[in-house]
């Protein structure tokens, strides 16, 4: 058969042919070049031509040949929508004959009880299987293989998934995932071996990884993962580079499964080396005429082991005052000398600052909802300016702080073609900051009371905050409805306005028909000091009025006398607080300071109450905890006034004085009614340790404390330990951030106390404070 060169009209099954075959290789048969005078596409269903036409580098007009074809199909099939694409040529003709992949119609899961369904369908669908997507068979192999590391990574050897591929009308594919999970492979033993120095028991208390215990089934400790494992690890070795072992090594581990992929043992191999004393510390490079100043950042103490943790920390605070100077890509290397005769050590620290840059330009990225300037006012780094290793770090932190974000990075990268400038990339991750909240909570005190609130911490990516909040219990009830303006001012003065309305009843009197009602309104500002200390400032009114007769206590009666059902107060507060801890939740480390002063410059009451809390917490090793907690109220009367009633201090119960009935310390009237008093005295002292079998998982713990305090009226005298002394209290808890809030439960006996007090041994509540 032949065809003469200089015709340009080829048979069509044998230019598909051609051109099919040009797409893979070398052309079999050639097409010679002629200039298109139409497109036409056949086997389109769901596909829009405008995808193909779009797809295709050549147009009606212009000179078809073999490339454009070739580079047509491999478009085409790029696109992921055809299983088969051809080209046919009739006459000065291109016919596109495709053949669509079939759609998925539906991704659906059986036997699936570890993973939560909608958490599968969005791992799968950002590798291409997906509802709406074209369906391939590779892509569906590789989902099956994704699922079976998702279900290693729970410890579920045995789990297998199965792939059904179900056509359904108008070529569309349902695909089903069956899963049968299997048992949990747990860890029933790790061995350490090559250790002399320390006992293997000493050494697996530092790994995370555990054997199955008492306590697993919560800590899940002892589910097997590799990245786990490597964190260990990481630990191990840390661990030993502390305690001047420069030359340990993990020569290698074993992980060994039994043959019903339902125990595994670890075997971790070590080498020891000697250990390393620190006798000198040198500095060599240039520390730009600083010596003295970075000598003092030295915490590397010659006469002790070699301890990595302090190397790195000082290596660390170099770097960070390099940056306070400018210089953002100092290098810092420590370089430790060692003699293995005399097992001893001098660390070398080589500095190089590099040049000194300035910040160009500040860049904001991912806040699709919130305002830039909500983010640029915490940065305390600035444009044009010397670039601050400190002040970027801070800048992160702050803006990490409002809470709007679940990611926070700044990036530094040289700006082209010059030499000392940079610009910073703020990026952040954007999470929601709106909450819808019906709940419950129970305690020994208040028994079963419920709460509603509506809150938006971030209105229109403004920064501001709205809030509408209800509580009722036994004891008390309120509505409160808040929103504070973090930048009142470009200063950063916070404002904050509170309009509420609330009902109180003593907890001891929940019996009775007598209650105080008290609607009021706030506003409050907010002034930072410094980065860590804030002073707030703020008056109010409120309006109490005690309603109901029947069994009134002695106090109540004579706040009537005084000034009726209905009494008005303008208090002036004044506050200031520092958070240092480490953790609000589970602090571990750190110092808590608060002062609050209420001050009633108008309306009925003239009066002034003051409170002041100090924490602190103690570390005594990785984990034990010691927390002290301090707390002292007062207040008087002023202008020959009497103190009002519903300002008094209570005590007892948890968050004072545990092991007595909630506020049934201190004075007593000739009803039986705790009447409260006008200063308070709380002094706490716990100690966390681990909840047996739980390892160094730091939300549940257990712990034993003892309290002391009491509540005193005016004219009572605090050192009077005969007519009311300090009560004092011990005994043991437990600690649990369990879902539904921290919870804290605890069981005492009193050491110290008087007939008229109320015991109660056991208390518990969700959500308490220290």
């Amino acid at each position: 058969m032949h065809f003469p060169a200089s015709n340009p009209r080829f048979h069509p099954l044998v230019l598909a042919i051609a051109v099919s075959a040009a797409s893979v290789s070398l052309p079999a048969w050639a097409v010679q070049p002629f200039v298109l005078k139409d497109i036409r596409i056949e086997g389109l269903q769901r596909t829009e031509a405008g995808t193909v036409f779009a797809s295709l580098p050549f147009r009606v007009g212009d000179t078809y040949n073999d490339d454009k074809g070739s580079a047509a199909l491999r478009a085409l099939f790029a696109t992921g929508l055809f299983k088969d694409v051809r080209l046919e040529v009739t006459g000065q003709v291109v016919v596109v004959v495709v053949e669509e992949r079939a759609i998925i119609a539906n991704v659906d899961f059986t036997g699936t009880k570890e993973f939560d369904r909608e958490t599968l369908i969005k791992a799968l669908k950002d590798i291409g299987i997906g509802e709406g997507q074209p369906f391939d068979k590779g892509l569906a192999d590789r989902a099956e293989q994704e699922l079976k590391r998702q279900y290693l990574t729970r410890s579920l050897y045995g789990a297998e998934v199965v792939t059904t591929i179900t056509p359904v009308e108008r070529n569309r594919v349902n695909v089903t995932f069956a899963v049968t999970e299997g048992g949990v492979a747990r860890i029933n033993e790790i061995r350490i071996t090559g250790n002399q120095a320390f006992s293997e028991n000493t050494l697996l208390t530092e790994l995370d990884l555990t054997a199955g215990g008492l306590m697993t089934w919560y800590t899940k400790s002892d589910r097997y993962s590799r990245a786990k494992l490597n964190a260990d690890l990481e630990t191990l070795r840390a661990w030993y580079l502390n305690r001047g072992y420069l030359e340990f090594v993990v020569e290698s581990t074993q992980v060994a499964i039994s043959p019903d992929k339902q125990n595994i043992s670890i075997t971790i191999n070590i080498r020891e080396g000697q250990r390393y004393t620190v006798t000198a510390v040198r500095l060599s490079g240039d520390y730009l005429g600083k010596d003295d100043e970075f000598k003092s950042l030295v915490t590397i103490q010659p006469g002790e082991p070699y301890r990595a943790e302090a190397v790195t920390n000082t290596q660390k605070a170099f770097t960070d005052r390099f940056g306070l100077f400018g210089f953002a890509f100092a290098r810092v290397e420590a370089v430790p000398q060692i003699d293995r005769n005399t097992g001893r050590v001098q660390v070398q620290l080589n500095a190089d600052p590099a040049r000194r840059v300035y910040v160009r330009r500040i860049n904001v990225s991912g806040n699709s909802r919130t305002r830039d300037e909500v983010i640029r006012r915490e940065l305390r780094q600035f444009e044009s300016a010397w670039y601050d290793g400190a002040r970027i770090k801070l800048s992160r932190d702050r803006i990490d702080r409002l809470g709007y974000f679940s990611e926070v990075d700044i990036e530094t990268t040289e700006v082209p073609g010059t030499f000392d400038q940079v610009d910073l990339t703020v990026s952040v991750k954007e999470k929601p900051t709106g909450s819808l909240l019906l709940g419950a909570s129970f305690s020994s005190a208040d028994k079963l009371a419920f709460n509603a609130s509506v809150k938006q911490e971030n209105v229109f990516g403004s920064g501001n905050y709205l809030g509408i909040e209800f509580n009722t219990s036994k004891s008390a009830r309120s509505l409160v409805v808040s929103t504070v303006d973090p930048y009142f001012t470009d200063d950063g003065v916070s404002r904050a306005i509170d309009v509420f309305y609330r009902t109180t009843k003593p907890l001891n009197s929940q019996g009775e028909d007598y209650q105080l009602v008290t609607p009021g309104a706030a506003i409050r500002f907010g002034v930072p000091f410094s980065e860590l200390d804030t002073v707030f400032v703020g008056i109010g009114i409120e309006r109490t009025t005690i309603k109901g007769a029947n069994a009134l206590p002695e106090n109540f009666f004579r706040q009537r006398a005084l000034f009726g059902d209905s009494s008005t107060s303008v208090p002036l507060t004044l506050g200031w607080q520092r958070d240092g801890r480490d953790s609000a939740l589970v602090p571990n480390d750190g110092r808590y300071q608060r002062l609050n002063l209420e001050w009633g410059i108008g309306g009925d009451t003239r009066y002034l109450r003051s409170n002041y809390q100090y924490q602190q917490y103690f570390p005594l090793s990785k984990r034990f905890t010691l927390g002290l907690n301090g707390e002292f109220g007062i207040g008087r009367g002023l202008g020959g006034r009497a103190y009002p009633i519903y300002k008094n201090f209570y005590g007892g119960g948890l968050g004072t004085v545990r092991a007595f009935d909630q506020n049934s310390l201190g004075p007593v009237d000739v009803t039986g009614a705790y009447i409260g008093g006008n200063r308070r005295l709380n002094l706490n002292a716990e100690l966390y340790v681990p909840f047996p079998g739980t390892g160094n998982d730091r939300t549940l713990r257990i712990f034993g404390y003892t309290d002391a305090g009491n509540v005193w009226r005016e004219g009572e005298s605090m050192a009077d330990t005969e007519a009311n002394p300090i009560r004092v209290s011990a005994g043991v808890g437990l600690s649990w951030v369990s879902p539904v809030g921290p919870l804290k439960l605890s069981w005492g006996v009193p050491l110290r106390y008087a007939r008229t007090d109320r015991i109660q041994r056991f208390q518990f509540q969700i959500g308490t404070a220290f």
